[in-house]
């Protein structure tokens, strides 16, 4: 019985890492994708939802920017006062984690993840800060931009032609317990910043015509939209595990199935063309009878040129020997691996694809699989 995964006796590490994960405090994040979105104002109003529930919840540290509206929503909420540090014969300001952990409240808000500390600080950016906080078993509401994620710094410096100093770890993002987008539109922030609600009026103009122009919002507006559907789906995904029942994600994947045919590269370039529509990720699967070294020269050529066509289309190849399986259960199998949600086959199979012809390969994709759709594409 010890053999089957759900009674397997669990090491004295994995037991451990379950009763610090217990103690440790739940991370909420609030990401946008430029400031001024709202990420504090709708932090700050959760909390005064959470203090009307009779919850123990104080501000750590909060940027407001000189912002009326997002001053006026700090209210009555509890300050912990913030460290004082003296470098260069002046004195700043940080999170205070010391007085904080002493306080022990239930949930503490702390903006701007990304900041960098000054020196003499314990830790050297405020992101580890927040991780000794939740160690310390509190709770903790944050707010962070998605420039400063350190995987997509390269993409917005190409967007914006800015670089940008202060990054965080994604793995630090990825340990959120909870991810909370907080959206609008270029537009009605290129408005909001117009109308003095952003920035000192000696920035507005120059914020306008660099960073904030709509071109960038928008790229920028798409990026955290895609990452936070990334997100989403890699929870799903973990959180299923072997009780996978198919993509209930967000995030689409299309699995394109091609033989030695001359609808193969029709079939991969119709894949693209959809994985481009929809931002979707490409794979490109071949099923073979033989072993891989044992392949005459024609077809390791044909492979060869497929295997260019999906570098070149940004597409993963895959190459799967059948090994006694039918070509549906090798397809079934794949999708489940990859959390795919689109499979195309071409209608003019033939040899150990012919099967599609007469509909049976689909109907046993169909009845081993769920939440994915399946399009037969004609051969002219």
């Amino acid at each position: 019985m010890d053999k089957h995964p759900y009674f397997r006796r669990k090491t004295p590490d994995e037991l451990l890492h379950e009763i610090h994960e217990s103690n440790r405090g739940k991370l909420k994040l609030y990401v946008g994708f430029a400031p001024g979105v709202g990420k504090t104002y709708k932090m700050l109003q959760d909390a005064h939802d959470m203090a009307k529930e009779g919850i123990d919840v104080v501000i750590g540290l909060i940027e407001t920017h000189s912002r009326k509206e997002t001053e006026k929503q700090v209210g009555t909420l509890e300050h912990v006062p913030l460290k004082q540090i003296k470098y260069r014969n002046k004195v700043f300001y940080e999170l205070h984690v010391e007085a904080i952990i002493k306080r022990k409240p239930h949930v503490v808000l702390v903006d701007e993840l990304a900041h960098t500390n000054i020196r003499g600080s314990k830790n050297p950016k405020r992101y580890l800060d927040v991780e000794e906080i939740l160690n310390a078993g509190i709770d903790v509401m944050s707010a962070v931009n998605i420039q400063h994620l350190e995987s997509v710094h390269d993409i917005v410096e190409n967007i914006t032609g800015i670089k940008i100093r202060e990054r965080l770890p994604d793995t630090f993002i990825n340990m959120a317990n909870e991810i909370q987008l907080i959206d609008t539109t270029p537009i009605t922030l290129r408005k909001r910043l117009a109308e003095g609600k952003i920035y000192a009026p000696e920035k507005i103009q120059q914020s306008l015509t660099h960073f904030f122009t709509e071109s960038n919002l928008s790229a920028l507006r798409e990026l955290v939209l895609r990452e936070i559907a990334n997100d989403v789906d890699e929870k799903i995904e973990k959180t299923h595990g072997d009780n996978y029942k198919g993509p209930i994600g967000v995030h689409e994947k299309i699995l394109v199935c091609v033989q030695y045919s001359q609808t193969a590269e029709k079939l991969i370039r119709r894949g693209w063309r959809m994985a481009n529509r929809l931002k979707a990720d490409l794979y490109v699967l071949t099923v073979i009878d033989q072993d891989p070294n044992d392949m005459t020269d024609v077809i390791k050529q044909k492979i060869k040129y497929w295997e260019a066509l999906c570098e070149q289309l940004h597409a993963t190849f895959l190459i799967e020997q059948k090994n006694k399986r039918k070509p549906a259960q090798v397809i079934v199998n794949i999708a489940k691996k990859y959390y795919i949600t689109q499979i195309l086959i071409g209608q003019s199979a033939r040899t150990r694809w012919e099967e599609i012809v007469r509909g049976s390969i689909v109907n046993e994709i169909m009845r081993n699989t769920t939440n994915i759709d399946i399009h037969i594409v004609a051969d002219k």
